[in-house]
C-alpha cells in the first residue's frame, strides 16, 4: 500500500507528460478487462454494457455472467492488483507492476482459466491509431503506482461531481461510467429526439457502434487524462449534433 501524496489529496496533480507511458499501458490493460465485460454481457443501448465503474479502490466491471456463474474483475489502485472474484467464493489476482501488455494479457487469461472463467475477446485495441494485438504488444510495459493512484483519485472526485450533476435531470441519462476506448469518465443526457446518422470514422471502432452511441441527440460531459493534441488532463462538454 502506498503512503503517498496521491492518497492524501482529493485532486492530486496529474501532468500527462510525467506518466504518459503508464497512462498508455494502463489504458490498454483496461481495454482487455473491459472487453471481457463486453463479450459476456447482454447488449445495452449505446454500448453501456461494456463500461467500467469507479470504486473506493479503483475500477470494476461489476458482475459479469459466465454460464450460471457470476464474476467480476476489479482494478485495485491501493494494493495495486487486479482481483477476480466469483459468486461461488473463488478468487484470483495478479499484481499491477511494470509488465508488457502481452504479459498482462496472458497472466489475466491464465488466472481466469484457473478459475474456470476463460473468456475469448477480440485481441485488438479499439479507438487507438496503429493498434498492436494485446498478445503481441511487448512495447507498452510501464507502470508507476504513484501516478496510477493519482489518476484513480481524480476519477473518484470527477465521479462524485458528475453524479451530483446527473441527479437534477429526469429524462434519459447514462450512468457515470468509464469508457475504456478513449479512455474517459463520462455522463450523457438525451433529448429523446433522433439524431442525424453519425459519419463514423473513429479509429479502429466499427461505424455501427458509433452510430448506435449517437443515434439520438445527446449532451455529454466527461473527464479524460489527455492525449494526442491535448497534452494535459481535461474536463470536456459537447452536444451532438
Amino acid at each position: 500500500m502506498l503512503n503517498s501524496t496521491a492518497l492524501r489529496e482529493d485532486w492530486p496533480s496529474l501532468p500527462l507528460d510525467e506518466w504518459i507511458d503508464t497512462c498508455t499501458t494502463l489504458h490498454l490493460w483496461t481495454q482487455i478487462v473491459g472487453k471481457i465485460r463486453l463479450t459476456q454481457t447482454p447488449w445495452i443501448n449505446h454500448t453501456w454494457h461494456s463500461t467500467l465503474y469507479v470504486t473506493a479502490r479503483g475500477l470494476t466491471t461489476t458482475t459479469i455472467p459466465h454460464g450460471t456463474r457470476i464474476f467480476q474483475v476489479d482494478f485495485d489502485f491501493i494494493d495495486h492488483a487486479v482481483v477476480i472474484r466469483s459468486h461461488d467464493g473463488q478468487a484470483g489476482s495478479l499484481p499491477l507492476q511494470p509488465q508488457s501488455v502481452a504479459q498482462f494479457y496472458r497472466r489475466l487469461n491464465d488466472e481466469l482459466g484457473r478459475l474456470g472463467l476463460r473468456v475469448k475477446i477480440h485481441p485488438k485495441p479499439n479507438e487507438v491509431p496503429d493498434p498492436v494485438r494485446f498478445d503481441e504488444d511487448e512495447i507498452h510495459r510501464a507502470y508507476d503506482p504513484e501516478y496510477a493512484t493519482r489518476y484513480w483519485r481524480v476519477l473518484t472526485q470527477a465521479d462524485r461531481v458528475f453524479k451530483r450533476f446527473r441527479s437534477g435531470f429526469i429524462g434519459k441519462c447514462s450512468p457515470v461510467h468509464y469508457f475504456w476506448g478513449a479512455p474517459d469518465l463520462a455522463v450523457t443526457r438525451f433529448s429523446g429526439r433522433r439524431a442525424p446518422e453519425h459519419p463514423g470514422g473513429i479509429p479502429n471502432l466499427p461505424d455501427r457502434i458509433t452510430r448506435d452511441a449517437y443515434s439520438h441527440e445527446v449532451s455529454s460531459c466527461g473527464f479524460w487524462p489527455g492525449g494526442g493534441s491535448v497534452a494535459y488532463p481535461a474536463f470536456y462538454s459537447y452536444a451532438y449534433p
